[in-house]
């Protein structure tokens, strides 16, 4: 089998064969962390690359035909891939990653379909959490739908380490922006034919800076992307050197959250691992957090009682000052005009916290649009901003210049109370 060829095979068949080499603890070539203690499991034999893999980022190494999903109909095709990234945590090289892809219904427009590169949010940090194996969430898949009706491909990364070998490099912006930027230029060289070199990028809340991540670094990691726009929601980074500072902390203060990024690589190398900084309701955690995804990790706290006094061996603040500050960027201009949208009734990334990353791309010359949403939470944000998104992006392709309201932002309120009958507005 040729490396850049497609492996077009039943997702059925391929979905109930499991991989016969059993995981090892680390792999022998590189320092890339594998096993079930970074959260690799047996999917099926699509996510197991055994072949030399190739030398450079961006290439598509396999696709097969999903299983339908029900939010997700104006698909003409929708694959599941897999294609080479870049590790930029563990410094393993060429990486395998996988990740879904989306045409829409009929033929191509003159030029090929503009490809929307969408970022998931925080699902968790083991392999079977990857949106290629169990399928969008329903809020995603709504929302990748309505790309689709308005005649755009979507190409949506898991991430490296979701589904792929090593762990989940959770929040940190370089990698997964690697993975977005890498996912696009794999299904433009493997469908070229109808696709145009029009690329936009779209994430929500982990997603945010997976979106932010590979637009800062597209020009200097992947210049031969023609990225037109960027819209991220729910922001969650942070901007210590920015000119606003809001009010509330930017630290987490969740077990949950925290176990992620502990497992996802936000432990400095040399540090104390996981399991040494987690008591046995720690320990119960970890072990949810490399098995199962988020649902279960909240489910096992609330039977177990497992709460931020008593997951780890010493305070959780002291624990979470210890980890790399994985959210942190250095305001930059940045190379395309962005989108950000903020939910007003967001209480798990406040609007406070959003609005000095719009300040922090403001000062430093960005092209920024910020919207906001009265009454929408963190989930309902980002199909609430979806209009807006469209009107941006289309905007972007007639030629025009989007017009920045820098001058005209203004910091805004603590979380108000969420209107009823907002989609995914819980």
């Amino acid at each position: 089998m040729l490396f850049g060829g497609k492996v077009l095979k039943s997702a059925l068949a391929l979905s109930i064969v499991m991989a016969l080499a059993p995981l090892q603890g680390r792999a022998e070539s590189s320092g890339l962390p594998i096993g079930p203690q970074a959260g690799d499991q047996n999917l099926s034999i699509f996510y197991r690359w055994t072949e030399t893999l190739p030398a450079r980022p961006g290439v598509m190494l396999r696709e097969e035909q999903m299983l339908p999903q029900t939010e997700i109909t104006g698909a003409g095709l929708a694959q599941r891939i897999l294609y080479t990234s870049t590790d930029i945590r563990w410094h393993a090289g060429i990486v395998p990653v996988s990740g879904t892809l989306y045409l829409p219904k009929g033929e191509p427009p003159s030029g090929g379909w503009p490809l929307v590169a969408w970022a998931h949010g925080t699902l968790g940090v083991s392999d079977r959490c990857a949106p290629s194996w169990t399928g969008h969430k329903t809020r995603d898949a709504t929302y990748i739908e309505r790309w689709l009706e308005n005649g755009f491909a979507v190409v949506a990364t898991d991430y490296q380490g979701l589904g792929g070998p090593g762990p989940h490099p959770y929040l940190i912006w370089q990698a997964e922006g690697r993975s977005v930027l890498d996912g696009a230029r794999a299904v433009l060289a493997a469908h070229s034919e109808k696709l145009a070199r029009k690329v936009f990028i779209t994430g929500q809340s982990q997603g945010s800076g997976a979106a932010l991540g590979a637009t800062v670094i597209a020009p200097s990691y992947a210049p031969d992307v023609s990225l037109l726009a960027t819209v991220a929601t729910g922001v969650v980074s942070t901007f210590p050197d920015g000119p606003y500072h809001p009010p509330q902390p930017t630290t987490i203060g969740s077990p949950i959250y925290v176990t992620l990024m502990m497992l996802g690589g936000a432990i400095p190398d040399g540090a104390p691992s996981a399991d040494d900084l987690a008591t046995d309701k720690g320990k119960l955690l970890l072990k949810a957090a490399r098995e199962g995804c988020t649902a279960e990790m909240r489910e096992l706290a609330r039977q177990e009682g497992i709460t931020a006094d008593n997951a780890y061996v010493e305070p959780l603040a002291k624990i979470e000052a210890g980890l790399t500050p994985v959210t942190d960027m250095s305001a930059v201009r940045l190379p395309v005009p962005v989108l950000l949208g903020t939910g007003l009734a967001d209480s798990t990334l406040v609007p406070t916290r959003q609005f000095a990353a719009v300040s922090a791309f403001c000062a430093a010359g960005s092209q920024v649009i910020w919207k906001t949403y009265s009454g929408t939470t963190h989930n309902g944000g980002v199909n609430a901003s979806f209009p807006d998104a469209l009107a941006f992006f289309r905007e972007v392709l007639e030629g025009r210049k989007p017009q920045s309201n820098c001058e005209n932002s203004v910091a805004p309120d603590a979380p108000g109370t969420p209107t009823p009958g907002i989609d995914f507005n819980d």
